[in-house]
């Protein structure tokens, strides 16, 4: 029954929980180098304005349903649309989702931690050496780290919403910003460090065209969780004497405000030691900056402040990463595991040894896709470049983080829209917060989620497929 959901016991809890789920690789380093290739300011004054105008009102879409429903993605969909609707195809896409992000997103948070292990250890040395990330990912000594990181996974999912999911968001959230602070405060004390925020805070427009702002548009949508079935999940966890549109005000506030000091964090830092990776093609990949390049930039810092300071600072901010990439790995999961709780009525031990045993094949086949097994190296070949193989991680990364979002989104719109109705929505968002009615937000919202937000998620959905997979650009 509804009322004996499990919930948030607080409104910072949900704050800091959903904020965790935002937070990620994406904003702490993805975000500062596409601003640095994208014109600087131009583009955060883009991005900001995406977050405003178009992902404020899909995420205040899902959060509304959630609550109203009490359940995760597929049983908020089958509560409004019937068992046998048709609209049952948005809630497994929304439970599928999340489950093979997941899956990658184990992948990164398992090398981030190999990589802390290595910082705090004395290794930056050869942690910056060109070959190591290659034999790294590649080496069986990844499979130890899986092993702990999979424990303590577990752990946190099996102790609950409250006891697992909040308690970890309400230390590591409050402890991730404060780590960015102090780190971004050293790294500004560095020589040439103003250069690099120049570089990020001075707009050039003249960089900005139709691919930057899909850019902008994507890494916002991506960024703040939207999607993944995940803001649905969170609201059915969300008491009804909070204000739903308040919390999502605050969650993207948080996300950006993180995405911001990480710019003012790595630019800087580049600048300081390697201003040539900026002119690098391979620099446009968070990925690659944090395991490749980011080691090069801690290890030229030992040669201002030692060895020691310079593996404190490595160490310092690989585990901020790391931070990140649980609290954001830990939420979602929370997705699939609530759907076994409610359409299976499993325990929560139970959804989350299912979830793992299943996650399991396909996070072991991810990591022996990094040349370990050579069909998994080389598995499918398509897009622009047919030459270049495609590994199962390759697949999975292109299908269900770059590609299928949009689509989550613009059907989330249609939904409210079409089947549960504008008025239902409002009706929700009003419960917990009597201001709703009849402000500009809730007029603003009801009309975008009509229009132009299914509009452009719709096209960027549908220009991404063509160019990821067919390597046609329509822009």
């Amino acid at each position: 029954m509804a009322e004996k959901r499990e919930q948030f016991r607080s409104r910072l809890g949900f704050i800091l929980a959903a904020a965790g789920s935002a937070v990620g690789i994406g904003n702490l380093v993805g975000f500062p180098v596409n601003a640095a290739k994208s014109g600087g300011a131009a583009f955060l004054i883009i991005y900001a304005a995406f977050v405003v105008f178009i992902c404020l009102p899909v995420m205040i879409a899902e959060m509304s349903l959630g609550r109203n429903t009490q359940r995760n993605p597929l049983g908020a969909y089958k509560a409004i649309a019937g068992e046998k609707s048709l609209w049952r195809f948005g809630g497994w896409l929304a439970l599928i989702t999340p489950f093979m992000i997941a899956v990658f997103y184990q992948v990164l948070t398992v090398w981030l931690l190999g990589y802390f292990v290595g910082a705090v250890t004395g290794n930056l040395e050869a942690m910056a050496q060109p070959g190591y990330f290659g034999d790294f990912i590649s080496g069986n000594g990844v499979f130890l780290y899986l092993l702990v990181l999979t424990v303590l996974v577990g752990v946190i999912l099996n102790s609950g919403v409250q006891n697992g999911i909040e308690r970890l968001a309400k230390v590591l959230m409050p402890t991730l910003f404060v780590m960015l602070i102090a780190l971004t405060a050293f790294v500004l004390t560095l020589p040439n460090a103003m250069s690099g925020v120049k570089f990020f805070l001075i707009p050039e427009f003249s960089k900005i065209d139709i691919s930057v702002i899909n850019l902008a548009l994507s890494q916002a949508f991506f960024s703040l969780s939207l999607g993944m079935g995940i803001l649905i999940t969170y609201g059915s966890y969300v008491s009804r004497k909070n204000s739903v549109a308040g919390g999502a005000k605050m969650v993207a506030l948080v996300d950006t405000s993180v995405a911001f000091f990480a710019g003012l964090l790595i630019l800087p830092a580049i600048f300081a030691f390697t201003p040539e990776i900026l002119s690098d093609d391979d620099s446009s990949s968070s990925i690659s900056l944090v395991f490749v390049f980011l080691p090069k930039i801690f290890l030229a810092l030992e040669g201002l402040v030692g060895f020691v300071t310079a593996s404190l600072v490595a160490s310092t901010f690989f585990l901020l990463v790391f931070f990140a990439a649980i609290t954001s790995q830990v939420s979602i999961l929370q997705v699939p595991i609530s759907a076994l709780q409610d359409e299976l009525k499993f325990s929560r031990i139970k959804s989350v040894l299912t979830l793992g045993a299943l996650a399991a094949v396909l996070v072991i086949g991810s990591v022996m896709s990094f040349g370990m097994v050579d069909w998994l190296t080389d598995l499918l070949r398509y897009g622009e470049n047919l030459d270049k193989p495609k590994s199962l991680f390759d697949l999975i990364y292109d299908v269900f983080y770059e590609t299928i979002l949009p689509l989550n989104g613009l059907i989330v719109c249609l939904f409210v829209v079409y089947r549960w109705r504008r008025a239902n929505m409002n009706n929700e968002l009003k419960t917990g917060d009597e201001s709703f009615d009849g402000s500009f937000a809730k007029r603003y919202i009801s009309v975008a989620l009509g229009t132009f937000v299914p509009a452009i998620l719709a096209f960027v959905f549908v220009s991404t497929v063509l160019f990821k997979f067919f390597g046609i650009s329509v822009i």
